[in-house]
């Protein structure tokens, strides 16, 4: 597995990880259903692991590290790489570092390797359901919440920090009043949604991205099949004998970005790691530039379409 040097963290970073959303809630026990797919994900090779509060994955990821560990799949915590994130519900300064203690307990760790702000706003409630009343959705306290972040680095409860669906708008304010300047910004990045605004921007102030949604996020609200279905990396793909995912996740690498895959499958698991032996042409490269952009997520797909929340959407 290639890995990334990250700034303002003392681990790399497995360039590939493995998400544990569940965009579709199955008959069976979920956590059990997730919890043998990270154990299958391990067995394959991957060794970074994406969670959030809201995912509800923190406790089955727990649960696979220690049957890991126990049956020696990893020889140590350490070999893993393991990010969670800062739900909206307790994005105020004072509730910070007992959210992450909160993800640990769920982890059964005693730090995780990156700690993000999952999104640029503040909700005043517990959410029953999504969208949500536009009366509970805040501005986010930037320069309070980055306060949190940074305690919770210095108390060692996370190797790194960084931010989910920032803007360069977004990224600028934090960088103001940041003493530890954020090491990631975790966004949706696919060939149909490129980001090269925000990329050219983050790789100026050397914040590294990672990608969500590599493939489209099909089978989600936000999610559709433009990219598994995309005439040109089909083409691209049956002259280099790979799969569509592959030439999507490849032309990801090649931008020097990191990502995050999701697939219950074992198969597919296996296949999406392979993509370090061989690389797209110039003239590949050319051809997925030219290709027509969609965003997938918005904020207001989740959140509702309040105004506030459409300006955050608004913002590169």
């Amino acid at each position: 597995m290639q890995q990334v040097a990250l700034n303002n963290c003392d681990k790399a970073m497995p360039t590939i990880g493995m998400g544990t959303v569940l965009s579709s809630r199955p008959e069976a026990d979920p956590s059990e259903i997730m919890k043998s797919a990270l154990l299958e994900a391990i067995k394959a090779g991957y060794r970074h692991f994406d969670t959030a509060f809201i995912y509800q994955s923190e406790k089955p990821l727990g649960e696979a590290i220690v049957e890991a560990l126990h049956h020696c799949l990893i020889k140590s915590r350490d070999e893993l790489f393991i990010t969670t994130k800062l739900w909206c519900t307790f994005a105020q300064r004072d509730q910070i570092v007992d959210a992450c203690k909160l993800s640990l307990r769920e982890l059964q760790l005693d730090y995780v390797d990156m700690y993000l702000i999952h999104h640029p706003l503040r909700v005043s409630e517990k959410i029953q359901k999504f969208p949500v009343p536009k009366e509970i959705i805040h501005p986010l306290d930037i320069k309070g919440v980055w306060e949190g972040m940074e305690e919770c680095k210095n108390l060692g409860l996370t190797k790194g920090i960084g931010v989910s669906n920032f803007s360069s708008k977004k990224l600028e304010e934090l960088l103001s009043v940041a003493k530890i300047p954020p090491t990631i910004n975790q966004v949706e990045m696919n060939p149909i949604w490129q980001q090269k605004e925000l990329r050219e921007f983050c790789k100026a102030k050397g914040i590294h991205i990672t990608a969500y949604s590599p493939l489209g996020a099909y089978n989600t609200i936000w999610g559709d099949n433009r990219v598994m279905e995309c005439d040109v990396l089909t083409q691209i793909a049956k002259s280099k004998g790979k799969t569509i995912a592959q030439v999507a996740l490849r032309w990801i690498y090649e931008q020097g970005v990191s990502l995050v895959v999701k697939s219950l499958n074992k198969e597919r698991m296996k296949e999406n790691l392979q993509i370090f032996d061989w690389s797209l042409s110039q003239q590949d490269l050319e051809k997925i530039s030219e290709l027509p952009q969609h965003k997938g997520f918005t904020m207001a797909s989740l959140f509702g379409p309040h105004d506030f929340v459409l300006q955050l959407d608004a913002e590169i």
